[in-house]
């Protein structure tokens, strides 16, 4: 949102698009070694806490202001890039990604559909970000999305031990 209220929309997307698909495609890499090299029981158990540690995280930081983001005046395209590329390394977008190639043997379609889905949610912030935090305030919406998380790793805890 910081990005478009300064640069154009497009600009931003392609820059953005860009740094997710380079961060899938690392994880999708990364996660398809780990589904050669342990089973399957532990790469669910794995990514299961994985989900638990990111619902518990995002539950406790959802009171926190959003970080403010000192823009560079260099070009919209390649500031999107940079500033997507080392925020979200190794964030928890990446390890989920990362998490489904180990866990499934599809790792093309791992790749499309986390990527389709990050750009879908940029575009969403994009545009609707600044409506949506008209109606609801950012910790309501960082608590939703750690419930999520947390419903997701229980769900998948579940899978695997029953």
């Amino acid at each position: 949102m910081a990005l478009a209220a300064r640069y154009p929309w497009k600009k931003i997307f392609i820059g953005i698009a860009l740094a997710f698909a380079l961060l899938n495609l690392v994880a999708v890499l990364v996660g398809k070694l780990l589904f050669v090299l342990f089973p399957i029981f532990w790469t669910k158990i794995a990514s299961a806490g994985l989900f638990l540690y990111f619902g518990i995280t995002t539950l406790r930081h959802s009171g926190a202001d959003e970080e403010s983001h000192n823009v560079l005046a260099a070009g919209a395209i390649r500031t999107a890039f940079l500033m997507i590329l080392l925020a979200e390394l190794g964030d928890k977008t990446q390890l989920v990604t990362l998490s489904l190639a180990a866990q499934y043997d599809s790792p093309v379609m791992v790749f499309v559909a986390s990527t389709l889905a990050l750009w879908l949610v940029s575009l969403m912030g994009i545009f609707l970000g600044k409506q949506l935090i008209r109606y609801f305030p950012i910790r309501y919406i960082h608590r939703a999305a750690g419930v999520l998380f947390l419903l997701f790793g229980v769900a998948l805890l579940y899978q695997t031990l029953i």
